[in-house]
């Protein structure tokens, strides 16, 4: 059982932190995006890792809770705790440092607070690049992102966070710090203890800081917007443009009109790339090396995909502005989404193959619970969709309160169904902890509660994310 912060153990953190360690104004830091949780609890900002260890065993002796806070974008309510013993929330804002960078040996070492926007700046500014790359980049931190083994837009080609990370230095439970910062890309000595960290979502440690993977700039880099007849075609198109464009492919991301719909009705205002909005659009990004020119290897892939019957219609970028413009275009539709108001988003993966089958089926289904318009787009390129539902229009999500669970439930159904995943790249937190005891295989979640049992007996980190609090 946890204690909830009191006033003395507030005057005990005061007297071994720094006064800018305490926030004045602490709302920001207790709601999430999507303004469906509120949480509770004392801000503390630590500056180095040794103030964070304090910060834990002061927690471990009084035994209080600790939810790890980053950039605050997470939209599974793993940053905030609305039920339970108020605990300490540890925001890592302050831990903001760039250490060292190794641009030989393609590394960048950098605190866990530093904001994603800032690394990639780093990285271009010694010539090469950070490729995890996501609509919140300006705000979301490293360790958040690692937390939650973020995925984002070039999972197709450099992988999701875990696979663009090579050693972490993490405060355990008991305040002990493991100095696991290596920029070793061979390291067999027992247990890969920085992938069970990565995507514990703080569960079993706080992320301090990061030894990163830094990648070749590609010199050569384009995008194009084609119109598919279909979800299929859109997956032919997907191979067609792997045999001839190969690992230059940067990004495949695939959107349905009815984010074009939304955006032209709620804004953001952007440029509609075509004057009639096909149904079904993608999105095809490129990095190319020198001598390759990417407008020419998306010129011949959109002849021999129309030739084919894969696309009807395509626009490729002339310039980075018009690249820039295509993107702006897909990072929109999330802003819109959340205008709009929807009843229920799902944040799922199913294989590759499966993806027709799976929007087919999806729209039959939920039209046996009622009336929606749903909005899916997202990353083909690795099987990730964000399918959400939304009203018709002229009523609200506010209308639909009674059917919200029933339209998760039959959206989840069909992906476990068709044996994909229930969060893709969001994580659990607390929102999908219902749904990993739904649908996760029953001797996995056994070894997780082994793994937290065994690293967090007392249960002070991050209580209740992931994993039910016993």
């Amino acid at each position: 059982m946890l204690n909830p912060v009191t006033d003395a153990f507030e005057a005990q953190l005061r007297a071994v932190l720094p006064a800018a360690a305490f926030k004045d104004d602490i709302a920001p830091y207790l709601t999430e995006p999507r303004g469906r949780w509120a949480g509770q609890g004392l801000v503390v900002a630590p500056g180095s890792t040794d103030e964070v260890a304090a910060v834990v065993k002061a927690c471990v002796d009084a035994r209080i809770g600790i939810v790890p806070y980053s950039g605050g974008t997470g939209l599974v309510g793993g940053q905030l705790l609305q039920d339970g013993a108020a605990p300490v929330v540890l925001s890592l804002e302050r831990m903001n440092r760039i250490r060292d960078i190794y641009p030989s040996e393609n590394v960048l070492v950098c605190d866990a607070g530093v904001i994603l926007a800032d690394v990639q700046k780093a990285a271009e500014d010694v010539g090469r690049l950070f490729p995890l790359s996501l609509a919140s980049e300006g705000s979301a931190r490293i360790g958040g992102l690692l937390s939650t083994n973020a995925g984002g837009v070039n999972v197709l080609r450099y992988g999701n966070a875990r696979a663009q990370c090579l050693g972490l230095e993490v405060v355990r439970p008991d305040g002990s710090v493991w100095h696991g910062l290596t920029r070793l890309r061979k390291d067999n000595t027992g247990y890969d203890l920085r992938n069970l960290m990565i995507g514990a979502e703080g569960t079993l440690g706080i992320i301090t800081g990061a030894a990163l993977k830094l990648a070749p700039r590609p010199v050569g880099v384009g995008a194009a917007m084609m119109a598919v007849p279909s979800p299929a075609a859109a997956l032919n198109l997907l191979a067609m443009a792997g045999e001839r464009i190969g690992d230059g492919i940067s990004a495949f991301e695939i959107m349905h009109r009815q984010g074009f719909d939304f955006l032209a009705e709620v804004g953001p205002e952007v440029k509609q790339p075509f004057d009639n909005i096909p149904e079904w659009c993608v999105l095809i990004d490129v990095g190319l090396p020198a001598g390759l020119p990417p407008e020419a290897a998306l010129e011949g892939l959109f002849e021999a995909a129309f030739e084919a019957g894969l696309v009807t219609d395509g626009v490729i970028a002339q310039s980075h502005a018009q690249r820039d413009a295509f993107w702006h275009i897909r990072e929109s539709i999330p802003e819109a989404n959340r205008r709009i108001g929807s009843v229920s988003s799902h944040d799922i993966s199913v294989p590759l193959s499966a993806v027709p089958e799976f929007i087919q089926r999806g729209k039959q289904a939920l039209a046996e619970v009622g009336a929606f318009r749903i909005n899916c787009f997202g990353h083909l390129g690795d099987g990730n969709l964000h399918y959400n539902v939304f009203p018709i229009p002229g009523r609200t999500r506010a209308d639909y309160e009674a059917e919200r669970l029933r339209v998760k439930e039959v959206v989840h159904d069909l992906v476990d169904a068709m044996d994909g995943s229930v969060s893709a790249e969001h994580g659990i937190g607390r929102l999908k902890v219902d749904d990993l005891e739904r649908y996760g295989d029953p001797v996995k979640l056994s070894m997780l509660r082994a793994i937290k049992d065994a690293l967090d007996p007392l249960g002070i980190m991050n209580p209740g994310a992931v994993l039910r609090q016993v």
